[in-house]
């Protein structure tokens, strides 16, 4: 079935990476053409990686893909880049505190992958934007410069939200919030019973949360301008409610959330929900896979909720995560970067993907879905939900400007107390002021 998302006009989002680094003489004395692939070791784990890999060189013997796989991958990478030795191939998100996806695409980085659109997949009659689902590229996700070309390719989606264990609601006769206020009185009941209403992995798993949130309050278009930094846009009275729900929801925070919020112990905030310690975080589909092998209460299975509606049988919004493929203008070997980023949207590449839970925007992948991941993805059938594609707008470097983590990562702040209300309001008036002003 063919599956529309709704796509705000500033969406800017990806996740993940995958670098492929040859010059055109690698191999040359014998024939073969190296490349040399990085990938963030991601909730879906190196494996496909490694499978995919293996079926590419099958069908092209004359390419040696190497694959460099790092759960801190920009770490690794970086420095060569800085020495002018760039990767062929990066499926890297944004939102990440290194924020190398986000650098390439301020500073104009990033190679014009539109000729991939129009490239037939390798070994299929099809090209790879005929089988991409309809509203998944031409936004400002895969068009950061909003010129009608294609920087970064979208290779996984998925739906984000609230994630909780089903087993625990029906063992207590909860019904998940529907609206905030309902939200609270959870929280309420939770708290005798010794149960936080919330947590999260880390502060910048809120990016799925602010961004479905300014969206319920006021609609795409009030998204929209705080994306693209409209003057004056975090002192309405939209944004100072959004501010006002989640310093609220904070306050029913779990109390090991900021110590545990690092790339270090986040799965222990994330074990919480797994421990019934916690009801409610903000994550993705991948966790499923991410805490496969975890231990869990009785009874435990993984639910995924929309946020609660602002008004009563409201519209809300349900960010849509999408991790997205690039090669860099630097890169010395794109004719067969290309090649290979066509080649992840073959049918052979998208079962290996599905396996590890990796969903593409591809048409007709829902039928290699799990049961559980398929009930995921029911979330958009509702017709009170709709997916949205979210990230701020690129702007040139302002130096000490960084919105998403004035925005994301103040709540650790906020719970401990360090910063109030106002002053995380007025922080974030004055980024996106600078942004604003900044431009393109």
């Amino acid at each position: 079935m063919r599956r529309s998302l709704v796509l705000a006009s500033a969406a800017l989002t990806a996740l993940g990476l995958l670098t492929g680094c040859a010059a055109e003489g690698d191999g040359q004395d014998s024939g073969t053409t190296t490349l040399s692939v990085a990938a963030l070791e991601g909730g879906y784990g190196r494996d496909m990686y490694t499978k995919v890999i293996e079926a590419y060189e099958s069908a092209h013997p004359g390419v040696d893909v190497q694959l460099q796989i790092s759960k801190s991958i920009e770490d690794e990478i970086t420095p060569n880049m800085k020495a002018g030795r760039f990767p062929d191939v990066v499926v890297l998100g944004q939102g990440r505190k290194a924020a190398l996806t986000e650098t390439l695409i301020k500073d104009k980085a990033l190679e014009d992958l539109t000729p991939v659109l129009e490239a037939k997949v390798p070994g299929e009659d099809k090209t790879v934007g005929d089988k991409l689902i309809e509203g998944i590229v031409g936004n400002l996700n895969t068009n950061p410069y909003g010129d009608g070309k294609t920087y970064t390719m979208p290779m996984y989606y998925a739906p984000t939200g609230l994630f909780y264990n089903k087993g625990l609601f029906d063992k207590k006769g909860w019904k998940v919030p529907a609206t905030w206020d309902e939200m609270f009185e959870l929280g309420e009941k939770a708290k005798k019973d010794g149960i936080a209403l919330f947590t999260y992995p880390t502060a910048g798993y809120l990016d799925s949360y602010f961004f479905s949130l300014l969206a319920d309050i006021g609609g795409e278009q009030f998204y929209t301008d705080v994306m693209t930094y409209k003057q004056g846009v975090w002192k309405t009275p939209q944004a100072r409610q959004a501010l006002d729900l989640t310093a609220r929801l904070l306050k029913y925070a779990a109390p090991t959330t900021v110590g545990y919020a690092n790339e270090q112990d986040f799965t222990k905030n994330q074990q919480s929900v797994l421990d019934n310690k916690a009801l409610f975080m903000p994550n993705g589909t991948w966790i499923v896979g991410e805490m496969a092998d975890a231990p869990r209460a009785d009874g435990f299975a993984w639910g995924l909720t929309p946020l609660p509606a602002v008004t009563e049988g409201g519209k809300r919004y349900i960010t849509t995560s999408v991790e997205s493929v690039w090669v860099p203008a630097a890169a010395k070997n794109k004719d067969a970067a290309k090649d290979f980023v066509a080649y992840l949207y073959s049918d052979e590449a998208a079962k290996i993907f599905a396996a590890s839970d990796a969903i593409q925007p591809v048409e007709g992948i829902a039928g290699s879905l799990t049961e559980e991941n398929a009930e995921f993805y029911k979330v958009y059938e509702d017709p009170s939900v709709a997916a949205l594609v979210g990230g701020f707008a690129s702007t040139a470097p302002v130096k000490g400007v960084d919105i998403k983590a004035t925005l994301f990562d103040t709540a650790n702040s906020i719970i401990s107390g360090d910063k109030t209300l106002d002053q995380w309001q007025s922080a974030l008036h004055e980024a996106s002021e600078k942004l604003r002003q900044a431009g393109g």
